[in-house]
């Protein structure tokens, strides 16, 4: 069998370490990188640490509106299809990448399988879940996480190809998380940031609907930030980072300390020690939970349910009162952890052995 995998943001590559390994013995893999995250700090590091191979093509797309990206992605991604010719193309979650891939292949008939199928946040604003639905509906294999996202697509009447697989997220951050502990390069980012395990709150900013509002939706997140009781240390998207300098400039703010993106296995290290985790990603929300690290997600709604149980996740409005209530005044319970709605740690194995018939 000869597949086609389109990557191109930094969750992707992730998600692709584990379930291509999965692979490698069972199936030629042919890895497509759009480009989409273009920045080496999102990206070449994390084909070098994750031991990704390095992709057959880079396809060099880069930033640009919603249109132009995907547009620009559908035509160059179709262009490798028609030179491979292979029997299916393989998605990862939600972003441009993930529709322009996934379009490019039905038009001219080559099935799709979509990793990470059925989330549904049911807000159609956001463009995460415009890609994800329409991908769904256009896939063959749909590769589900959890037991709440094989029932969404059920409820949209997509009766055939849904497998419910476990989290392939659970399995590279078990996996990851065991090899950065023993490396002496990644533990050394305490040292070199200066913080102590579980003194710092670890947040990260990067989703339009978060910048949307401009400096002054930052400098309500940031005048939260700056009252909590621990430093809050944040890894600044490239799509972020002007508006957070801005605001940190205007607001005086002492308690916020920026940081450059890291790679992912000082992400995984700077996770498991925090003591509390503040993003508006959706991945984040998942690690921090799999880490048993209390979570508030700076947005309205969340399509990894599974995670609000006991107050381990809790959805806070962008308003600098909202978020100190939800940071400060909530305390997780224990015992909402019996459940392991991500499945075993085995998702990546699962999914090859079906997308192949091994």
């Amino acid at each position: 069998m000869k597949l086609v995998t389109i990557v191109g943001a930094r969750p992707q590559f992730i998600k692709a370490s584990v379930v291509s390994a999965a692979l490698h013995p069972l199936c030629q893999e042919v890895l497509v990188h759009t480009g989409q995250h273009y920045d080496a700090n999102m990206s070449d590091v994390f084909f070098r640490e994750l031991d990704i191979p390095k992709p057959v093509y880079n396809l060099g797309v880069g930033s640009g509106s919603h249109g132009k990206q995907t547009g620009e992605m559908l035509m160059k991604i179709e262009e490798v299809l028609l030179r491979e010719h292979p029997d299916a193309l393989m998605v990862y979650g939600d972003t441009n990448s993930t529709l322009a891939g996934a379009l490019a292949a039905s038009k001219i008939h080559i099935p799709v399988a979509h990793v990470e199928a059925g989330l549904r946040s049911y807000n159609m604003r956001m463009p995460e879940e415009q890609n994800r639905v329409l991908t769904d509906h256009i896939s063959m294999w749909l590769f589900c996480p959890t037991q709440t996202a094989a029932d969404n697509l059920k409820k949209e009447d997509i009766q055939k190809g849904g497998y419910l697989t476990g989290d392939v997220m659970l399995d590279s951050a078990l996996h990851f998380r065991a090899l950065a502990k023993q490396n002496p390069e990644k533990t050394a980012i305490f040292d070199h940031l200066g913080i102590t395990p579980k003194q710092y709150r670890l947040a990260t900013l990067h989703r339009a609907e978060t910048t949307e509002g401009g400096l002054q939706a930052i400098l309500k997140i940031f005048t939260a930030f700056e009252q909590l009781p621990q430093l809050v240390v944040l890894p600044i998207h490239p799509r972020t980072r002007g508006l957070a300098e801005e605001a940190i400039k205007e607001g005086g703010f002492q308690n916020i300390k920026l940081i450059d993106p890291v790679g992912y296995l000082e992400m995984l290290l700077l996770t498991d020690s925090a003591c509390q985790v503040l993003t508006d990603s959706g991945g984040l929300q998942k690690e921090a939970w799999f880490m048993e690290v209390p979570c508030v997600t700076l947005r309205s709604e969340t399509e990894w349910v599974e995670t609000l149980a006991g107050n381990w996740n809790i959805l806070a409005a962008l308003e600098t009162d909202d978020i100190l209530h939800k940071a400060c005044d909530i305390t997780p319970d224990p015992a909402a952890r019996i459940s392991m709605p991500f499945g075993d740690g085995k998702a990546s194995e699962k999914i090859a052995r079906i997308l192949t018939g091994c």
